[in-house]
Order: C-alpha cells, then sequence, then structure tokens
C-alpha cells in the first residue's frame, strides 16, 4: 500500500487511522467517550486552556527540551552521526508529562475529581500524579506486580506525590494487566473520574489526544535541528511499546518522505511467543482495549502473553496511527533485543554521560547499528524518551556483573 497526505490528517470523524483505531465499548462508556471527545475538541481552540498548557511546558516541564550531539557515541561507532531529542531532561524524567499535563487539565475543565491510569515503567505514573497534583485531583495507578519490583524508585515517587497505587496480581502481573485492571475501575465510574491512557492506545478520542499533546517534540526538534545543523535529519529513531514517544516526534516529518524513520520494537530474548512484544513486526490486526490495531494474538484473537526487560514496551498491543504507517510503509518498524539494550543502556552511560530509560535504550541500540550502515555525513535523530534513575536498582541487581559493576 502507498501512502497519500491524507493519511497524515487522521483519525476520522469516528477516530479511524485508516483500518485502525475506533471505539470498541459498552453503550454507556461510549456515551462518556462522546463528551470526552467533544470537550477536548472545543478546549484545544480554547486560548486560556492553551496559554495554561504553554506555561506549564515552560516553566513547569522545562520545555524545550535540548537537542544534544552524542559526539562520542557517533566517534566511538564510526559512522553517521547520532543526535538526541533530550525528553529524558523533562521534569518527572520522560515524555509522559507532555500529556499528562494535558490530560490532567482537561479533566479538570470536564469537572472530574480523579485521574486514573495504568503504568509499566512507572513514568506515565509519575507524570500523572505530579499532574493531578498540580491541578488538584486524586490520583489512581494501576500497576502489575512485577514492574512495581522492577521499577521500585517511581513506585516511591507516586506515593510521595500523593497518588494511590494499586498492585495487579493477575494474569503476567505487567502492563497490560494493569490496562485491564484501571479499565474495569473506570467502567465502574467514568463520570467523575477521567482515564487517562499511558499512550497512543485506547478507545477514540485517546490515540488523538495523547498524540497531538506529544506534538511538541516533533515541532521542537524540527526547528532546533534544522537550526543547529542547516537541514533536516537523514533518519528518525525512537522506541515503540504504546508508540506515543514516537508518534510525538514522528508527526512532524512524516510527510517529508525523504527522511526514513525508524520505530524500534522489543525483541526481548527472542521471537518465540511469550519472549518478546513486537507487536508491529508479528501481530496481525485484532481488538483490544477498546480499539483495532496490530495485536500479537493467538488463533482465538485473545492476546499473547509479551514479554521485554523495559516494562513500558510490554504490551501486546500498538497505536493505531503506528498500525497505517506500517501498512503504507511509511515508517519502518524494527527491533532491538534485551542484549541490544542493556548495552546500549551502558554504552551511552560511559560514552557521553547519559544513563537512558531501557526502553530509550532500544532506540539507542538500534541508532548504533543504523549509524554504521549510513556512515559518514549522514545524521541519525534519536527521541531519548525518558532516563533511567528508574531502572539503575534492576540493571545492577541483573546485569552488574556482567557489566563490572
Amino acid at each position: 500500500m502507498t501512502d497519500s497526505i491524507n493519511d497524515y490528517k487522521l483519525p476520522d470523524s469516528r477516530g479511524y487511522f485508516g483500518d485502525y483505531g475506533g471505539s470498541f465499548v459498552p453503550p454507556e462508556l461510549q456515551d462518556v467517550l462522546d463528551e470526552i471527545t467533544e470537550s477536548y475538541l472545543a478546549i484545544r481552540k480554547d486560548e486560556s486552556f492553551l496559554k495554561e498548557l504553554a506555561m506549564l511546558n515552560r516553566h513547569f516541564t522545562g520545555r524545550p527540551s535540548p537537542i544534544f550531539h552524542a559526539k562520542n557515541l557517533s566517534e566511538k561507532i564510526g559512522g553517521a552521526d547520532i543526535y538526541l531529542k533530550r525528553e529524558d531532561l523533562n521534569h518527572t524524567g520522560a515524555h509522559k508529562i507532555n500529556h499528562c499535563l494535558g490530560e490532567a487539565l482537561l479533566a479538570k475543565k470536564m469537572g472530574k475529581k480523579k485521574l486514573i491510569a495504568e503504568t509499566g515503567a512507572g513514568q506515565h505514573g509519575v507524570a500523572l500524579a505530579t499532574a493531578a497534583t498540580i491541578v488538584g485531583l486524586e490520583c489512581d495507578i494501576y500497576m502489575g506486580i512485577i514492574d512495581i519490583k522492577k521499577e521500585y524508585p517511581n513506585v516511591i515517587r507516586m506515593k510521595i506525590l500523593g497518588a494511590k497505587v494499586i498492585p495487579v496480581d493477575r494474569g503476567t502481573q505487567t502492563l497490560k494487566d494493569a490496562v485491564d485492571a484501571a479499565f474495569e475501575a473506570y467502567l465502574e465510574d467514568p463520570v467523575t473520574q477521567l482515564y487517562a491512557i499511558g499512550s497512543v492506545v485506547g478507545p477514540h478520542p485517546f490515540p488523538m489526544m495523547v498524540r497531538d499533546f506529544q506534538k511538541i517534540v516533533g515541532i521542537e526538534a524540527e526547528q532546533q535541528f534544522l537550526e543547529m545543523t542547516g537541514k533536516d535529519p537523514d533518519n528518525l529513531v525512537a522506541c515503540v511499546g504504546g508508540g506515543s514517544n514516537a508518534i510525538g516526534l514522528f508527526s512532524a516529518f512524516l510527510e517529508k518522505r525523504e527522511i526514513n524513520i525508524y520505530g524500534v520494537e522489543p525483541a526481548g530474548k527472542g521471537f518465540k511467543e511469550g519472549e518478546h512484544a513486537a507487536t508491529l513486526s508479528f501481530g496481525k490486526p485484532g481488538t483490544l482495549h477498546g480499539f483495532h490495531s496490530y495485536l500479537l494474538q493467538d488463533e482465538a484473537g485473545d492476546p499473547l502473553p509479551v514479554y521485554s526487560v523495559a516494562s513500558g514496551l510490554d504490551y501486546p498491543g500498538v497505536g493505531p496511527q503506528h498500525s497505517l504507517l506500517k501498512d503504507i510503509g511509511r515508517v519502518n518498524y524494527v527491533t532491538a533485543d534485551d542484549k541490544e539494550a542493556i548495552d546500549a543502556f551502558f554504552g551511552l552511560s560511559r560514552s557521553d554521560g547519559i544513563i537512558p530509560a531501557i526502553e530509550s535504550a532500544h532506540a539507542v541500540a538500534f541508532a548504533a547499528k543504523l549509524a554504521k550502515k549510513e556512515g559518514k555525513g549522514k545524521t541519525i535523530l534519536v527521541n531519548l524518551s525518558g532516563r533511567g534513575d528508574k531502572d539503575i536498582d534492576f540493571v545492577i541487581e541483573t546485569y552488574g556483573k556482567e557489566y563490572g559493576l
């Protein structure tokens, strides 16, 4: 399938990106989602809302986040120059704060009392707890027990910020099950709560809304890179779980078809069922959590168990816009495995003094391979979506000896 200019102006009024997206929820919840859609479409044109969000982005989050030329890493690899969009420098440590502030302000203006959400790596949970505090709302965060153990520093941060962290002990005890639990809680009271979905997934309008709040990453990066180098990057790279950080960067460049774009999925331990979470690489269209998209699923259509060393990437689905971008061939979806990601985690730390989130390290790992292939004179812009503070205890316990610690 070939792309057209209209593919980048989606979703349509029903929330579809081509064949993907939509809203598959009970009728009573659809009424609430219609209200959220109407409120969002109105508020994104409201000057007072936009002014308040811009103020928080600048004076609270610390935007614009800079672009850094990773010269040492680039020289070590010996190929293309690697640049990093430093979303790890945002307040709360990742790109998640971009959409959390927007969702929290929307909830406040709609008269909601509580924000609820899932989290895997804890970055969305920390960002939402932070945003809830700023606007004066309660906050419940659902998190799998395995992820609570892996990402305990973020669990403590959420609690310090006043959020209630609700352990999920069923199924795989990771992100997919946390989403299930959060959806169930939302269904119990969709009137006074807003489910602030943590990525470009879920029923309409969330894939659109989260993307729109994350677009600031690409808008900034396009201007910054031009000012730094005098031209656009030759390649874009970002990790993909649900896909919010990636779509945030990619959105500004999609119509510039001379730029190669890569979304990096987690290959985990290998490509056996249950040992990876490479949805776009090995999945097929299906429906999960109220939307239609690529899905790792069994013959009955039920989601398969997934795995990644990065808690924020182990989700069996993916954002519907990414599914369309795969089908039309605009984005190349590739993989990096656990070993490559951990190598990149230590590699960037020791070359340029930046400790990346394990999620982001997947993108760095692929960028390193791409740099060798591209060679001198080419450029790669990586969305460094988060910092690795949350991962240090887990990495040292699991991989410390292997890396001389």
